[in-house]
């Protein structure tokens, strides 16, 4: 898989645009079963990568995503700016000193996932981004592993990222601020794993452009 750092400024431009197009309705879900600031949290991560886009696409993968992750850690208030920070941060550990393929993505990205689930004390199935990225990650791993083309790879991550988010509306929620409320928190769809949905497809329109 050879795609480019010189896309990050476009990929973090889409994802601006993505989360500024649905910050209502993210906000919505947020203020339902939470504490009704992730979208604003996570518009202060993106607006100080957009500060850093030009320096970012001049790194290869692992720096960028070291500088990236050192970024989301020191602005991005709540919960999210330490999981996602520690998400990018361990994949650029995972993918050091390798030649950047598909596969090499993926176990990075597993890793990166392995490493929310740690810092979160949270898995699968509890109503958070973990029920969105842990999936994309299963997929990413076996595409690797069947050596699928990127087109139909690109389609089945949107596919699965949207299950993941829709998945997320019959739990019940047993981490942050949501927990509180119990079997309340059921039939509401969780703002993290919708805001870690439209990234994935933000950074996937990118790549189809290509």
């Amino acid at each position: 898989m050879q795609i480019s750092p010189l896309l990050l400024p476009e990929m973090i431009e889409a994802i601006d645009q993505t989360i500024t197009a649905n910050a209502e309705e993210v906000t919505a879900l947020d203020q339902e079963i939470g504490d009704g600031d992730h979208v604003y949290n996570l518009q202060r991560g993106i607006d100080a990568l957009k500060k850093q886009e030009e320096a970012l696409s001049q790194l290869d993968w692992v720096d960028a995503w070291q500088k990236i992750g050192m970024t989301l850690m020191s602005k991005i208030g709540g919960a999210s700016g330490s999981l996602y920070g520690t998400f990018f941060v361990t994949m650029s550990k995972a993918a050091r000193d390798q030649q950047m393929d598909l596969s090499v993505f993926a176990d990075a990205l597993s890793e990166g996932v392995e490493s929310i689930k740690k810092r979160g004390r949270a898995d699968v199935g509890e109503k958070t981004m973990l029920d969105v990225l842990a999936p994309v990650a299963e997929c990413l791993k076996q595409a690797a592993a069947d050596n699928a083309a990127l087109p139909e790879l690109l389609n089945k991550i949107n596919q699965v990222a949207e299950q993941g988010v829709e998945s997320t509306r019959d739990m019940v929620a047993t981490k942050g601020r949501a927990s509180f409320l119990g079997e309340r928190t059921k039939g509401h769809i969780d703002a993290g794993a919708k805001t870690a949905q439209l990234m994935i497809a933000a950074v996937v329109s990118v790549i189809e452009k290509q």
